[in-house]
């Protein structure tokens, strides 16, 4: 048993200095890991000398700084490709991107945030970073609004207390009164509009996607600058495009129409 709680804990170590490297610098010295992972200094330098041998880590031979190896990408390879949602909106995703020249962007919900599974970007809207992988606030975009669809009130309360909402511009939402009546709005026209709520000079439009039983699974959006999305003039032509493209995923998914399930709300 001795045994087997020290093998279990070297693991959560081990993991605990790969998500170190996923937020925010890209290289980082040993004593970097070892502050950010809460470890020791010699702990940490075992550690990564053990990832690197695997190809989990690379240390540059110069600088002696280290970042994510490449073999971190095989596994989010097989994880995404294995994803039923990254599977049904891949292509869809793509052709949207280069038929309107905006991001697109799918994301599901992990715990309290949202998380990117995958992003095309389009020739108004490009990015010097991929978004896979990345988080955002549920609250202060439109993907995160249209996930919290698939929850109650109550539900919303309890995921996301006051204290969360945090503001991140002068437009973000920062109350529950204000956060119900905006998913009120999603619910009744089947898409939500985020304007400058995560960050100034951007906007998206964003729709939930469903599966077989009728609940929200993930969310689409078009996203980009505001002189690209331009909302007051191409807001039904962009609403109309993500509602269409989340119903050829949710189709793909198994969905049958809100004639076939349940609304959760009355289920509850």
């Amino acid at each position: 048993m001795a045994s087997d709680a020290g093998s279990n804990q070297s693991v959560e170590r081990a993991l605990t200095v790969l998500r170190v490297f996923t937020a925010g610098r890209a290289e980082l010295r040993v004593s970097d890991v070892a502050k950010l992972a809460d470890l020791g200094l010699s702990t940490a330098s075992r550690l990564l000398a053990t990832l690197e041998a695997a190809g989990f880590v690379d240390r540059d031979p110069v600088s002696g700084l280290y970042r994510l190896g490449l073999d971190t990408v095989s596994l989010g390879g097989a994880v995404l490709n294995s994803h039923p949602v990254h599977r049904e909106a891949r292509q869809i995703a793509q052709n949207l991107a280069a038929e309107l020249g905006l991001g697109v962007n799918v994301a599901v919900r992990r715990d309290a945030s949202l998380f990117y599974l995958l992003n095309f970007e389009g020739r108004q809207a490009p990015r010097a970073f991929v978004l896979a992988g990345q988080r955002n606030p549920l609250h202060a975009t439109g993907l995160g609004k249209s996930l919290l669809t698939g929850l109650t009130a109550a539900e919303r309360r309890a995921l996301l207390p006051a204290d969360r909402l945090v503001s991140y511009t002068p437009r973000t939402i920062t109350t529950h009164a204000d956060l119900d009546a905006e998913i009120e709005r999603t619910v009744t026209r089947g898409y939500g509009c985020e304007l400058e709520e995560l960050a100034l000079g951007r906007a998206c439009v964003a729709a939930p996607i469903r599966d077989s039983s009728g609940g929200v699974v993930a969310a689409l959006s078009v996203s980009g600058p505001l002189s690209a999305i331009d909302l007051q003039r191409r807001e039904a032509e962009l609403s109309r495009a993500v509602i269409e493209a989340c119903d050829s995923i949710s189709i793909g998914l198994g969905y049958v129409g809100p004639a076939h399930h349940v609304p959760m709300e009355q289920v509850r």
